[in-house]
């Protein structure tokens, strides 16, 4: 059932979509093709518990990156503001998207 759940998004998918009256957030990850991979695996996990919809999109530069002030592999920015750093564990995620609904 998990791996059902949880699961590398696609580029441009969006998660909860079918939760339409939950507000829609565009997303960037940024970093190695590996990295990202996970951290969008465990973003899949955490979004399931979460009254919001991202969109996830990708991006593999380091040019770009440095350009919108990433500097840690995985970054997670959302309406270009970076947002994760780093590889966390679904429950920070889950913790710190919740701060973020709340604010």
């Amino acid at each position: 059932m998990q791996n059902e759940i949880c699961q590398i998004m696609s580029n441009t998918k969006v998660l909860n979509s079918n939760k339409i009256a939950y507000p829609l957030f565009q997303t960037v990850l940024y970093g190695d093709k590996l990295l990202t991979a996970k951290l969008s695996k465990r973003l899949s996990c955490a979004i399931k518990y979460l009254p919001i919809r991202l969109q996830i999109s990708y991006e593999y530069s380091t040019q770009k990156a440095i350009e919108n002030g990433v500097s840690k592999d995985p970054t997670l920015i959302i309406d270009n503001k970076i947002f994760i750093e780093g590889l966390v564990q679904t429950e920070d995620i889950i913790e710190i998207i919740n701060e973020f609904i709340e604010k």
